[in-house]
């Protein structure tokens, strides 16, 4: 039996996280994990005042994710039951360098580093991005009261991080498939035709990392 499917739908704020990984739940009849975003109750005060809110905001996060990620080890991985998340923990770090003093950052790394060490760690990360302009226009759309002061630097210095984090990390885990696909070019929530090929993408992905798995049980090629 190969590894069970866990996939994580990542990129930054506003580019389709959640709508993907709704749709993919539905497709492949995955389990939804969905991060905790309104309930955060320092969010708001965090886009007026980053300096000042910023590591209640991500330890809030970090907890919660936390909580999330081992509910669904227990309850669906462990039983061999696929998952697709619209996070990666690993976007906790991402925002945390971002936002944090870096005193601040050491201490709230060492608890991540505890935290995150014996968590799930996904098999396919799909990787989303977008212009500046998309990604401000899809935020506009949604109509979130706590994204109403995103700053506009804030969000392109948030994409380049991601860009950034997403490259280092598949140099650090080749062995884990990292799907990308442009918000400007693909439109999956209007155009049911874009969402099909990213199906089939990841339906591809899951196929090669399935027989990789029967290689290895198997003692690999003869």
């Amino acid at each position: 039996m190969g590894v069970t499917p866990f996939i994580t739908v990542e990129g930054p704020i506003g580019v389709g996280k959640t709508s993907l990984a709704k749709a993919i739940s539905e497709q492949f009849h995955f389990a939804l994990l969905k991060e905790i975003v309104d309930e955060n109750p320092f969010l708001g005060k965090f886009y007026e005042n980053i300096e000042e809110w910023s590591f209640q905001t991500e330890m809030f996060f970090l907890c919660n994710r936390y909580k999330q990620l081992g509910d669904i080890n227990t309850h669906f991985l462990s039983q061999n039951k696929s998952v697709v998340a619209d996070y990666h923990i690993l976007k906790n770090l991402i925002f945390a360098e971002r936002t944090l003093s870096n005193e601040e950052y050491q201490k709230y790394l060492k608890i991540y580093l505890i935290l995150t060490e014996d968590m799930p760690k996904p098999n396919v990360i799909i990787y989303l991005n977008a212009s500046l302009d998309t990604l401000l226009n899809r935020i506009k759309k949604r109509g979130r009261e706590v994204e109403r002061n995103i700053s506009p630097l804030y969000l392109e210095q948030l994409s380049i991080d991601y860009e950034n984090t997403i490259a280092a990390f598949e140099k650090k885990h080749p062995e884990v498939p990292v799907l990308r696909f442009s918000g400007d070019e693909l439109d999956f929530i209007k155009n049911e035709q874009d969402l099909h090929y990213i199906f089939q993408e990841l339906s591809s992905s899951l196929k090669k990392s399935s027989m990789t798995d029967n290689l290895l049980l198997n003692g690999g090629c003869s």
